[in-house]
């Protein structure tokens, strides 16, 4: 398809749908000329997408059907009924289908922590390099403990909170690259091991645990499952199956979006559980508990939820109506 000739032939139907997208009010007959407008304008964006893909035209016949689309059904407004199906069927549906690259990143994740603290508490070359014996002494008599407990517990819950949120966020969004959630993943995992060898050192491993586990079970997992979902997004870019790759991408890339929305949700209770249980007066095993409560509650969440939805055809992408890729044709 010659697409410079397609698009001169067609370039006043184009126009002419542009024009009535965008006018304040429409006769009756004008609106009959915008729905056959649109039909036909679906059909070329077909046509294109089928025989030449063109990146300009498929982009702007894409925007040209969605303002039309918009000017003939109305703009999808958000009801209440949206918001519990976001979270009974879209958000789980999305994290079921994550599950496993969830649970491949936290077995790699806790190897490697495992291993880099071992070796740096039986290496004291490595000891050194982290600080002088003073330095770490004071980090593991004071300092770690001190970081939960030097701020208002709301203040510090909220700043975890944002912090944490803003982390997944760009593990999910940059994770198309490949390198950038693994380097986070790896930077979490050394810094962790570094912490529990300081601690373990100096013989204060138990506080370590007491400390870490109540909130970071499910702090942990939320970074898990982020680095999981851009990985997915890195993996469905080189392997799209029998979808086309842009269109891969594109469903993906928006059902990945609901995982970041949701992990939102759950930092912000991770946050509550680290800035008012872990520096709380209660008896470690009872804050843990709290920790793996919390856990158990998003485990279930997602495989009982998640295991429904997925099986009923959702896989927390947009509706199709809203996601763009299906286009009415004339019949």
């Amino acid at each position: 398809m010659d697409t410079d000739a397609f698009a001169a032939v067609h370039e006043p139907q184009w126009r002419r749908l542009e024009e009535l997208s965008r006018g304040r009010r429409l006769t009756g007959q004008e609106v009959d000329e915008l729905v056959r407008l649109y039909q036909a304008t679906a059909g070329h964006l077909s046509a294109l997408r089928t025989s030449a893909p063109d990146p300009y035209l498929v982009g702007r016949l894409s925007t040209l059907l969605g303002q039309a689309r918009a000017r003939i059904a109305g703009a999808h407004e958000l009801r209440l009924a949206d918001v519990g199906r976001f979270f009974t069927t879209t958000l789980p549906a999305a994290l079921f289908r994550v599950r496993w690259w969830t649970v491949a990143v936290m077995v790699a994740w806790v190897c490697l922590a495992v291993v880099v603290g071992a070796w740096a508490a039986a290496t004291p070359a490595v000891m050194a390099q982290l600080g002088t014996p003073a330095e770490l002494e004071r980090y593991a008599q004071e300092a770690f403990a001190a970081y939960y407990s030097d701020n208002p517990a709301p203040d510090f819950a909220a700043q975890v909170w944002t912090n944490n949120a803003w982390i997944a966020a760009q593990v999910i969004g940059l994770g198309i690259t490949g390198v950038f959630p693994l380097y986070v993943l790896y930077a979490n995992a050394v810094g962790v091991g570094h912490a529990g060898a300081i601690m373990a050192v100096h013989g204060d491993l138990g506080v370590f645990f007491g400390l870490i586990l109540p909130h970071g079970l499910m702090e942990l997992t939320a970074i898990f499952i982020a680095g999981g979902t851009g990985l997915k997004l890195f993996w469905t870019a080189l392997a799209p199956g029998r979808r086309s790759r842009s269109r891969a991408l594109a469903q993906e890339g928006r059902a990945l979006v609901t995982v970041a929305m949701g992990l939102v949700v759950v930092l912000a209770v991770s946050g509550l559980v680290e800035g008012f249980v872990t520096p709380s007066p209660l008896p470690t095993g009872v804050k843990i508990a709290v920790g793996a409560l919390v856990l158990a509650a998003y485990w279930a969440y997602t495989l009982l939820l998640g295991r429904r939805a997925v099986g009923q055809g959702h896989t927390g992408d947009l509706a199709d109506d809203l996601a763009g890729h299906t286009l009415a044709e004339a019949g």
